[in-house]
C-alpha cells in the first residue's frame, strides 16, 4: 500500500519529493486515490492524517536538485507509474 504521510521536517522523511510542472520530467507519475484501500504499489497515493498510519513518509523539497524522487500528478489512475529508474522504486508502496 501507498499510504502517504508528509512530514513536517526533512530529517523524519522516507525521501524527499519535488513536484515538476511537465509529466515528462517526473521519475514517477502519482494518482491520489479517494479511499484508503484503493492505495497500492509506488504510484497509487492515499495521504493519511496520522504518521503511524503511514507506509511512507515524504517531504516536499522546494528546488528540484534537492529531490530523491520528481514526481507529477496525474488524472486519471491508469496513468500512474513509474517513468525511470530510480532508487525508490519498489519502495513506496
Amino acid at each position: 500500500m501507498a499510504k502517504i504521510f508528509v512530514v513536517a521536517k526533512e530529517r523524519e522523511a522516507d525521501a524527499k519529493l519535488f513536484k515538476v510542472d511537465r509529466e515528462r520530467e517526473a521519475d514517477l507519475l502519482f494518482f491520489e486515490v479517494e479511499k484508503e484501500r484503493e492505495a497500492k504499489g509506488d504510484a497509487l497515493w492515499f495521504f493519511v492524517e496520522k504518521e503511524r498510519e503511514a507506509d511512507f513518509k515524504i517531504f516536499w523539497v522546494a528546488k528540484e536538485r534537492d529531490a530523491n524522487v520528481k514526481v507529477f500528478p496525474v488524472d486519471h489512475q491508469r496513468e500512474a507509474k513509474w517513468q525511470k529508474s530510480n532508487q525508490f522504486q519498489n519502495r513506496i508502496g
